[in-house]
């Protein structure tokens, strides 16, 4: 029974038409060829191998077959070559010519093939190219396939082309059931309307969803998106990113960044929280924006950028608080907005309004509109509706010149100062006069209908009243104290923005998720390991065993050790290995 067994573990020639043979040339081997009925079939613990001639080593369990070749292992895998090598003791088969592995999900093409029966893998080193219909065709330099795991990996100037994207990187890991692929090292995926980067990712072919870390970013439409980690469904134009996220709108030179952000292409969209800010990029002075939330909208010529919740806003000319802020990237139309829903509960506590620093000018309204010239990047006007008030303190003492009405308008120089401030109707003022030689001369009150007010620098240089009802100038030391302040004074200088991180002054802690992602990359054990090698060994052994003298046939094929290296991302592009050429007889 025990020799039974061991007979059915050697090679068997199931069938041939004609059988000779030639010791001169194959000594102690049988020279198989086909007849015209069939060709010659060969099994071999369940695999099945048909060819036009052959040539078996009986002695060293050992084939060579020629000729239309065709292997077949139970009804999954099928390969065809020109010419395979065969051994039963290393079960190791060794392809060349036109070689072609089908298995269901897939077809893989290439010169020369290794397949080991014992581990279940294939495995081709001089280029090779595996077809699948949804998902489309990937070429690589190497390339491996896992027959019980129905993956396959591929390393060296891989892409993978589909009829939507294609897909360059240094290794690819493909699981052919589900058409899931994993990405090591330096990858683009590039398509019609959008190109991704990253050095490490996964991306489902068949629902063209992806998953992106480690210096991974998307550029799309005139945005560049960046971000610890992103997340993208290219069907429903979406994306998604986590942690130290930037957004860049190249076309009009500004950036949003913050750590959770979701980007909507086809509504031409951005929404992004946590640690939100918004930077319009100028050549001079940039404009910094931060809220808890952050949109961007519109078309690239034609963006709008909202930030809602306890909005700051800083330029180093200018800074200011409020509940909402609106800007127009095309018209250059900022507004400053409070809701209603913050009025104070105490009615004599002071309404939290908008408020607008401009160098020593504090201004406050219900809302605040803010005109920039964007081609000169210059300031141009602003407006204050209702409940306008403008504070300036007293350049040498410690009063405060004011000036409250209903509506506020302002100009300004080329230096993005003040130049000129009118407040239209129930204009009420409190004014520090002082001459030339910065003595005060008395504190002027007064009531009209209108003011302006003109600056040099950052002082005020002149009131002019229109249509004033009443007004006075008294010596300071007959102004009582409590009459110094206007109805609604509000000097809030501490809140003042004066950097960009106080922006975030009153920012709760920032606690980051942590991003657990796909795991580092594990090299795989190699094709050519110690296992297999000892089998080839062993093989040879036995032949000295049997005084056959010649190599073994069942070693003919293997690589010195170390003549393929693992793959290690994202180092250089693997080296072609070098091994021993086949010599047919």
């Amino acid at each position: 029974m025990q020799a039974q067994e061991q007979k059915q573990k050697r090679i068997q020639i199931q069938y041939s038409g004609f059988l000779t043979f030639d010791e001169a040339k194959y000594p102690g081997a049988k020279i198989l060829t086909r007849d015209d009925s069939s060709q010659i079939h060969i099994i071999h613990e369940g695999v099945n191998m048909w060819c036009d001639q052959a040539i078996h080593y009986g002695n060293e369990d050992f084939i060579e077959a020629y000729g239309h070749v065709k292997m077949k292992q139970g009804d999954t895998i099928n390969m065809n070559a020109k010419y395979v090598e065969y051994s039963g003791k290393t079960k190791l088969a060794f392809a060349s010519g036109d070689v072609v592995l089908t298995e269901p999900s897939s077809v893989l093409t290439t010169d020369t093939l290794y397949f080991d029966r014992l581990k279940q893998q294939a495995f081709y080193k001089t280029g090779g190219k595996v077809v699948r219909d949804s998902s489309g065709t990937i070429t690589s330099k190497i390339g491996r396939y896992y027959m019980n795991a129905k993956k396959y990996q591929f390393v060296s100037k891989v892409k993978l082309v589909n009829p939507e994207y294609v897909l360059d990187t240094e290794q690819l890991d493909y699981y052919t059931q589900n058409a899931l692929a994993y990405m090591y090292g330096p990858s683009t995926i590039t398509g019609e309307t959008s190109k991704i980067y990253c050095e490490r990712g996964f991306y489902d072919t068949q629902n063209d969803t992806g998953y992106f870390i480690k210096n991974s970013r998307i550029d799309y439409d005139n945005r560049v998106v960046e971000g610890d980690s992103l997340y993208f469904n290219r069907a429903n134009s979406f994306a998604s990113a986590t942690n130290n996220i930037k957004v860049t709108d190249t076309l009009n030179n500004s950036v949003i960044k913050g750590h959770y952000a979701e980007v909507y292409r086809d509504k031409d969209s951005v929404f992004i929280t946590k640690r939100a800010l918004a930077i319009s990029v100028q050549e001079r002075d940039s404009l910094y924006i931060h809220g808890d939330t952050l949109m961007v909208t519109g078309k690239p010529e034609h963006r709008i950028t909202r930030a809602f919740r306890n909005v700051k806003m800083y330029k180093s000319d200018m800074s200011g608080k409020a509940d909402s802020i609106h800007m127009d990237q095309k018209s250059g139309l900022t507004q400053l907005i409070n809701l209603g829903r913050l009025a104070p509960k105490d009615n004599f506590a002071v309404k939290r309004r908008p408020i607008l620093w401009n160098f020593e000018n504090q201004m406050t309204g219900d809302t605040i509109h803010i005109k920039s010239n964007t081609k000169a990047e210059k300031l141009d006007s602003l407006i204050v509706f209702n409940n306008a008030f403008i504070i300036n303190k007293d350049t040498v003492g410690s009063g405060f010149n004011q000036i409250t009405g209903q509506k506020l308008y302002g100009l300004f120089n080329d230096e993005n100062q003040l130049r000129q401030v009118d407040i239209i109707k129930n204009a009420e003022s409190i004014y520090y006069a002082r001459n030339d030689k910065q003595e005060l001369i008395g504190i002027e009150k007064s009531k009209s209908a209108n003011i302006t007010i003109f600056f040099t620098g950052n002082t005020i240089d002149e009131l002019r009243k229109i249509n004033q009802v009443d007004g006075t100038l008294s010596p300071e030391s007959k102004f009582p104290e409590n009459a110094r302040k206007l109805r609604g004074f509000d000097w809030r200088e501490d809140e003042r923005p004066k950097s960009v991180n106080d922006l975030f002054s009153d920012d709760p802690p920032l606690n980051l998720p942590v991003i657990k992602g796909l795991a580092p990359y594990v090299p795989q054990e190699e094709f050519f390991d110690d296992d297999l090698r000892a089998r080839a060994q062993q093989a040879e052994e036995q032949n000295k065993a049997k005084n056959i003298q010649k190599p073994a046939k069942a070693s003919r094929h293997l690589p010195s050790k170390d003549s393929i290296p693992n793959f290690q991302p994202p180092q250089k592009t693997l080296q072609k290995p070098k091994l021993q050429e086949k010599k047919q007889s």
